[in-house]
Order: structure tokens, then C-alpha cells, then sequence
């Protein structure tokens, strides 16, 4: 009963350190979770001035809210609005599905729908946008 080597120990692999070496954190953590607290940021800026818009509307009748949509900072404030509150869903179900999802073809599936859903939310709250914003001017 020798002493072991560190290559006997680890199984022929080198020593501990050798053995995680290129297994560690890919990178995309501090990236993404920055992403997800400017987006939230972003999120509450742009609710914010939409609920403080809708109350100093006069009332709420189709007329009323699609010319308040036809103005250019409305507009624009809604456009990033769809496209920060989608964004961040996403991310946030990234999370969720990089976390639980145990197969790797799952998680690139999952991943791959969650992507396909928040790019046409984004484009379908555009084009409503956009469909709103434009209608006075045809």
C-alpha cells in the first residue's frame, strides 16, 4: 500500500485542476444576465410612461387611442416596449429551459421554439403598431 500517484488518483486524467481544465463557464452567463436587468429596466421605463399616458388621455375610445398611437414618442415607446418585453421573455425562458431540460436535442428544440414564438410576437406587435400609427396618414 504505496502512495498513489496523481495520475493513479485521477484515474490516468492529470490532477484535479487538469481534469475541469475547458470545462468551465463558457462565457454567457454575465452577458446574459446584464441583457435581462436592462431589459427589465427598460420594461419598467416603457409601462411607466404608458400608464402614465393612457391616464392623461381623455378617454379611451378607438379614435382617441389609435390618434395617441399615431404620434411619433408613442409610437416609438410602444414599438420598444414589444420588443424589450418580448426579448426579455425570452431570456428568462432560456434560463428556464437550459436549467431543466435534461437532453440535449430537447433543450436545442425547446430553445429553438422559444426563439421562433418571440420573433413573431415581436413582429406581429410591430406590424399592430405600425398598422394603428399609420392609419390616419392613409
Amino acid at each position: 500500500m504505496g502512495r498513489r500517484t496523481t495520475l493513479e488518483r485521477y484515474g490516468g486524467k492529470g490532477t484535479a485542476i487538469g481534469q475541469v481544465r475547458g470545462l468551465g463557464s463558457a462565457g454567457e452567463g454575465p452577458h446574459h444576465w446584464v441583457q435581462q436587468r436592462l431589459t427589465a429596466i427598460g420594461n419598467l421605463v416603457l409601462v411607466n410612461f404608458l400608464l402614465i399616458s393612457f391616464i392623461l388621455l381623455p378617454n379611451y375610445s378607438y379614435a382617441t387611442v389609435s390618434g395617441w398611437i399615431g404620434s411619433p414618442l408613442a409610437a416609438t415607446a410602444l414599438a420598444l416596449l414589444v420588443v424589450s418585453t418580448f426579448w426579455h421573455a425570452r431570456l428568462g425562458l432560456q434560463v428556464v429551459i437550459e436549467d431543466y431540460a435534461d437532453r440535449p436535442g430537447n433543450k436545442f428544440a425547446l430553445i429553438a421554439i422559444v426563439n421562433l414564438l418571440a420573433v413573431a410576437g415581436i413582429v406581429f406587435g410591430l406590424f399592430s403598431i405600425a398598422t394603428l400609427a399609420f392609419a390616419g396618414a392613409a
